[in-house]
């Protein structure tokens, strides 16, 4: 209600119903005229002008009297506790402000207080560093002290030893030659005197030696005598007696006898003994073991008698149709063993290294049997001998009683065509010894042969072949298998074990196996094993013994490059041979389409050698898939060639007798489409060893 009594400046709008009051008019001057009463003080009341309360109770009056009245004081109250209640808001609202304040002052003293608490953490810290730090630098200036007057104090230690050690060899030096001067002078005193006395006595000497000889004379020459009558005395009375002549010669003949029989059974027992438990010379490896083997190795004899068979496929990598055919090869050898059937002769061939060998051993462990492993390079050096090596190993291998199986490495090093190689006679012997001994089944051995060039077999050795088994590079899943298993054999296992100097970097170990399987297209078994070892040998020479993923992948790129270069010179090598052959002539071309050859006369007896590798090339560039002849499963599981592969094979057969035949009769007439006169329709020629086929 303050603007009832004149409180507000501005002029309030006047209730509804009032009748609007001209505004008041404007107050006399309050000093009186100008000139008086200016020398008179003004006091507080001089400047109060009343006519703000004159209208404020005109305006009271008319208010009373108007019948808005109630109205107005109850919208003149409402506004005033609507303005109360402003200022209480305000009030509110300033202590809010104010608490928040202090709850802003008391956080910020807080962060003040912890920045303060902080900081002298970090100070007491820094402080007590730097006072350990110049704890530490005291104890290694004394560290250093104490190590300086040490190695001052050994050296003066060594040098008072090096000089007493040098006083005490010049003393040493000094008294020997003292004394060797002493013996010299006593050695020249003595041969001085000794040559002197001799000089004095040299007559009773040459006496004394002439008597002497003398005595010994006459003593031989009665010696002599005595014996001469003694003799002669027995001599007679021995002829003179017939008995002791008869005992005499019957005594020297029952010893001569006695010696030789006892010679010849010794030599008996010997070949009994050797065959029965000696291993013969062309056997480089075998699971049975001698009676010497048995005493020099005890423990290792006890535990092969109590091992037991193991898979046949365990340690050995394949792909899943060679592992399963391999499979049934072996449980078929178990059976066969277990009811003492006959075995049958395996041929295995493929490249190098892709585990024909570790899976001949296994075979054997699995079946129980003994095996023995030999190689046909040992076999050409032995001459004439080979024929009675090669009668002694079977005759060992039938020896067995749990059956053994005959392992021959690099079969064709000795197993040779025999019409068109070029073997010694000795060798020739040696392969019909191991024909005659392998012409029939046995149920004492088991022939396993491994070879890289199954096609320079003779056709008999081929005819003693029941199963055929192709030992194929790996494949990508395959390599895989091995490098994650030598990556385990020679890396994991080693940086495990604790007991080797080797460690290994963090990385994804089965991605990197997975990079190097892709990596090593067309490497073998043995090449991947090898690269494990590369791995192994990287981490040996290294200074902290730390095999890293850089220190694989150059491990990796050598074997690749390595790979790659073994693979020029095998086609280079491959090239040279094919280069060596003249070009056809127009009338050497056969009717099939197939590529003829003109060779010189003096090497008919290569024909097959040189004319496999070009044939093969011309198949592989027409697209063709001509098997080799060993490649034929010639088993009795009953399995026929494709009639195309047939086809190809009788092809590659035929023109191999014609160019054979036409190497052998070089003055025979050819017709316009290569084949010769004597030539049969179908041309094919008898094999000339008069093997059967």
């Amino acid at each position: 209600m303050s603007w009832l009594f004149g409180l507000n400046k501005g002029q309030p709008e006047a209730p509804p119903g009032l009748p609007v009051q001209p505004p008041p008019p404007p107050p006399p001057p309050a000093g009186g005229s100008s000139g008086g009463g200016g020398d008179k003080p003004k006091d507080k009341w001089s400047n109060f002008d009343p006519t703000g309360l004159e209208r404020a109770a005109q305006a009271a009056k008319e208010l009373d009297k108007s019948r808005h009245a109630k109205e107005a004081l109850e919208l003149a109250r409402m506004q005033e506790q609507t303005t109360q209640m402003e200022h209480q808001s305000k009030m509110k609202e300033y202590e809010a402000a104010v608490e928040q304040l202090k709850g802003d002052q008391i956080r910020i003293q807080g962060e003040e207080r912890r920045k303060t608490v902080n900081e002298e953490t970090k100070q007491h810290q820094a402080r007590a560093q730097y006072q350990d730090k110049l704890a530490r630098q005291r104890y290694e200036d004394q560290l250093r002290q104490q190590q300086a007057l040490n190695e001052e104090n050994l050296r003066k230690q060594e040098e008072s030893v090096q000089k007493q050690e040098a006083m005490r060899k010049a003393t040493i030096e000094h008294e020997m030659e003292l004394r060797h001067k002493n013996e010299l002078l006593r050695i020249e005193a003595e041969t001085k005197a000794r040559a002197r006395v001799e000089r004095e006595n040299a007559d009773i000497i040459r006496e004394q030696i002439r008597l002497k000889a003398a005595e010994h004379r006459q003593t031989v020459l009665e010696s002599i005598k005595t014996a001469g009558a003694v003799f002669g005395e027995g001599f007679r009375a021995f002829v003179s007696d017939w008995d002791k002549v008869t005992a005499t010669v019957a005594g020297l003949t029952l010893l001569a006898v006695g010696v030789y029989s006892a010679r010849n059974a010794t030599a008996v027992a010997g070949r009994y003994i050797e065959a029965r438990l000696g291993k013969p010379s062309l056997v480089r490896e075998t699971s049975r073991f001698t009676v010497a083997e048995a005493i020099k190795h005890p423990v290792k004899t006890t535990k092969r008698l109590r091992s037991k068979p193991q898979d046949a496929l365990e340690g050995v990598v394949l792909s899943p149709s060679l592992e399963e055919r391999v499979r049934d090869i072996a449980i078929a050898t178990r059976n066969t063993r277990q009811n003492n059937g006959l075995y049958r002769n395996i041929l295995m061939y493929g490249p190098p290294g892709t585990g024909k060998t570790l899976f001949a051993k296994k075979l054997a462990m699995h079946s129980g049997m003994d095996y023995a492993i030999m190689t046909g390079g040992d076999v050409a050096p032995m001459g004439r001998d080979g024929v009675t090596a090669m009668h002694k190993v079977f005759d060992w291998a039938g020896t067995s009683r749990r059956g053994l199986l005959l392992f021959v490495d690099e079969a064709d090093a000795f197993l040779r065509k025999r019409a068109t190689e070029k073997i010694s006679e000795d060798l020739r012997a040696t392969l019909n010894a191991f024909l005659y001994r392998t012409g029939e089944q046995s149920n004492k051995f088991m022939l396993v042969l491994a070879s890289n060039q199954p096609e320079q077999f003779d056709w008999a050795i081929n005819d003693r072949i029941d199963e055929i088994v192709n030992f194929a590079l790996p494949g990508p899943e395959e390599r895989e298998r091995l490098v994650r298993l030598y990556f385990d054999k020679y890396v994991l296992e080693p940086a495990t074990g604790g007991r080797q100097r080797m460690k290994l970097a963090q990385f994804d170990y089965g991605k990197k196996c997975s990079e190097i399987a892709k990596r090593t297209e067309g490497m073998s078994g043995r090449e991947i094993s090898k690269l494990g070892v590369a791995w192994q040998a990287a981490a040996y020479s290294s200074e902290d013994g730390v095999l890293t993923e850089a220190m694989i992948d150059a491990r990796v790129d050598d074997a690749v490059r390595q790979h790659l270069q073994k693979m020029d010179w095998l086609h280079g090598d491959e090239e040279s041979q094919a280069k060596t052959l003249t070009p056809p002539t127009a009338g050497a071309i056969a009717s099939g389409g197939k590529m003829g050859f003109t060779l010189p006369h003096s090497a008919a007896p290569e024909a097959q050698e040189v004319i496999a590798p070009v044939l093969e090339m011309n198949t592989k560039q027409e697209g063709e898939s001509i098997p080799p002849p060993s490649d034929i499963d010639q088993s009795a599981e009953g399995k026929s060639a494709t009639p195309a592969a047939q086809d190809s094979e009788d092809a590659v057969k035929t023109e191999a007798a014609m160019t054979a035949e036409s190497l052998d009769q070089p003055a025979a007439s050819t017709d316009g489409e290569g084949k010769t006169e004597k030539e049969d329709k179908t041309g094919s020629s008898p094999p000339k060893d008069g093997t059967p086929v």
